[in-house]
C-alpha cells in the first residue's frame, strides 16, 4: 500500500488503511472463531432464559420461496440450515477446489498421509458412537466424525509461530479431507428419499454450469443465478440442499480469464503508452474522454486476470465467518436445560457417544493410523513435525462445532431429547479437545524448543 500512497489523494488513502486494517480483522481465523463462540454462548444463555419460547416461535415462522409458478415453503431456521449453510458449502467448497488444484491434495505424496488419517479420524468415532448405541439412536452415527476447519484452524492459530508450519499443512489437508467425507454422508444417508424429476433438474442446472465453465465464461452473475436455481432443485428434489454451494463452487472457473503470460508484455508495450498519451494533465478528468475510455480498456483486463473463484471467495469469506456461522451457532446451540435432568443428559447413550467419539475417537483414529504408516515406512511425517505434534491435532479434530450440529439437527430433526443429547455433547466435546489440544499442543512445542 506504501508503495503506491502518492497515487490517491489523502481522502482515498485513510479510507483505503481503514479498509486494510478491517480486512486484516476479518482475515483473521481466531477472531472468526472467538466470533462464533460468542454467538453459541449467547444462544446457550437466551435458550435458558424467558426469551427463549419467543425466539423459538420466531424460528418456526414459515416463509416462502418462490421460483416461478413453483414455491417452497420453509422456517426461519430451515432457511438459516439450508440456504444460508449453502453459502457455507460454497466457501468450504472452494477451499477443497484450490487445495485439489494447487494445494496439497495436488501432490499425492504429501496428502496421503493426512488424507489417510483423515479416515482414520472419521471411522472411530463412528464406531465408538455406534458400539455405544446399538440398536438404539444409532442413525446420528456421523455426528462424531467431522472436524470443523475453520474453528479447528482457529484455535490452533493461537499458538501462533510455536509450531511447525507442517503441522497447520498437515492438519489443513486433514480437515479438509474430513469434509469431503462429512459432505458425502450427508448427500448419501442423511437426505430424504430423492424425487426423481427435481433431481432431474438439478443435473440439468449442474450441466449448465459444466458447460459454461468449459466455454470460459469468467461473470460471476451467471453462475451465482444458475447456483440459485441448483439450490432449489436440491431443495424439492430431498437431497441436502447445502450440497449446491459445493457443486457450484467445482464449477467456478479456476483459471484466469486472460493470457497472463502475455499481460506485462501488452501493459507495457500498448496499455500504458496509450494512457500516456491521452492524459492532459490541463483538463478535468470529465472531460477526457479518450483516457477515461482507455482506462475503462485496462479495467475490463485486469479485471479478468484473478482467477473467478479467487474472487468469489473475497465476496462471501467475510460474510460467512463474521454473519453466516455466528447466526448458524445462535440458532443451532439452542441448548435448554431448564427442567432438565443433567444426570441423565450426561448417561444418555447418545449424549456418551457424540463425547467419546470426538474426544476419544478423533485422536485414537488420526494419531493410530498416522503412526501406522509412519512405522510401516508407507509415509513420512512432514518435516519438523513430531508424534507429539500428530497427538494434538487429533484432540484438535474432535472440535467438530459447525458439521456435528448440521448432521445432528439432519439426524434427529423429530427427536428433541436425543437432539438435545446431541448438542450438549458436542459444545461439551468441543470446549474440552480445544483446551485439552491447545495444552497438549503448546508443551509439545515447548519440548521441541527445548531439543
Amino acid at each position: 500500500m506504501h508503495q503506491v500512497d502518492w497515487i490517491f489523494s489523502e481522502t482515498q488513502q485513510r479510507r483505503i488503511r481503514r479498509k486494510t486494517a478491517l480486512e486484516r480483522i476479518t482475515g483473521n481465523g481466531t477472531v472468526s472463531a472467538a466470533v462464533m463462540v460468542c454467538a453459541a454462548l449467547l444462544a446457550i444463555i437466551v435458550a435458558n432464559t424467558d426469551a427463549y419460547e419467543v425466539l423459538h416461535e420466531f424460528l418456526e415462522t414459515p416463509i416462502s420461496l418462490a421460483l416461478g409458478q413453483v414455491s417452497a415453503g420453509m422456517t426461519v431456521e430451515l432457511f438459516v440450515n439450508d440456504f444460508l449453510m449453502a453459502i457455507f458449502f460454497l466457501l468450504v467448497g472452494i477451499e477443497l477446489k484450490y487445495e485439489m488444484t494447487v494445494g496439497e491434495l495436488r501432490q499425492p505424496k504429501r496428502a496421503l498421509l493426512p488424507m489417510v488419517a483423515a479416515v482414520g479420524g472419521v471411522v472411530a468415532p463412528a464406531v465408538i458412537y455406534a458400539c455405544l448405541n446399538r440398536g438404539g439412536a444409532i442413525h446420528g452415527w456421523a455426528i462424531p466424525m467431522a472436524t470443523d476447519i475453520a474453528f479447528a484452524l482457529g484455535v490452533l492459530s493461537l499458538l501462533g509461530n510455536r509450531i511447525p508450519a507442517g503441522v497447520r499443512v498437515f492438519f489443513s489437508t486433514l480437515a479438509i479431507a474430513d469434509d469431503l467425507i462429512a459432505i458425502a454422508a450427508i448427500a448419501l444417508f442423511y437426505g430424504d428419499s430423492p424425487n426423481p424429476f427435481w433431481l432431474a433438474a438439478a443435473g440439468l442446472t449442474t450441466a449448465a454450469l459444466v458447460l459454461l465453465n468449459r466455454t470460459h465464461h469468467v461473470r460471476l452473475a451467471p453462475y451465482m443465478l444458475l447456483g440459485l436455481v441448483l439450490w432449489f432443485c436440491l431443495f424439492q428434489s430431498g437431497v441436502h440442499a447445502t450440497l449446491a454451494g459445493v457443486i457450484l463452487a467445482f464449477c467456478v472457473p479456476a483459471g484466469s480469464g486472460v493470457k497472463v503470460e502475455n499481460l506485462t508484455t501488452w501493459l507495457g508495450q500498448e496499455a500504458v503508452p496509450q494512457l500516456d498519451e491521452r492524459f492532459d494533465e490541463e483538463a478535468h478528468i470529465l472531460g477526457q474522454h479518450e483516457f477515461t475510455h482507455a482506462t475503462a480498456a485496462v479495467e475490463r483486463v485486469l479485471h479478468r486476470v484473478s482467477p473467478p473463484l479467487i474472487r468469489l471467495e473475497r465476496y462471501i469469506s467475510t460474510p460467512v465467518n463474521f454473519f453466516i456461522l455466528p447466526i448458524f451457532a445462535f440458532v443451532n446451540a439452542q441448548v435448554r436445560l431448564v427442567g432438565v435432568d443433567l444426570l441423565a443428559l450426561a448417561l444418555d447413550p447418545v449424549a456418551i457417544g457424540v463425547y467419546l467419539g470426538m474426544l476419544l475417537g478423533k485422536p485414537v483414529g488420526i494419531f493410530g493410523i498416522t503412526l501406522l504408516m509412519v512405522k510401516a515406512g508407507v509415509s513420512e511425517l512432514p518435516q519438523g513435525v513430531r508424534l507429539g505434534h500428530i497427538a494434538g491435532v487429533g484432540v484438535l479434530g474432535g472440535i467438530g462445532f459447525t458439521m456435528s450440529i448440521l448432521i445432528s439437527g439432519l439426524a434427529f430433526w423429530s427427536e428433541p431429547p436425543e437432539l438435545l443429547a446431541a448438542k450438549a455433547a458436542i459444545l461439551a466435546a468441543t470446549l474440552t479437545a480445544a483446551l485439552v489440544g491447545l495444552a497438549m499442543m503448546s508443551r509439545v512445542s515447548k519440548k521441541s524448543s527445548a531439543a
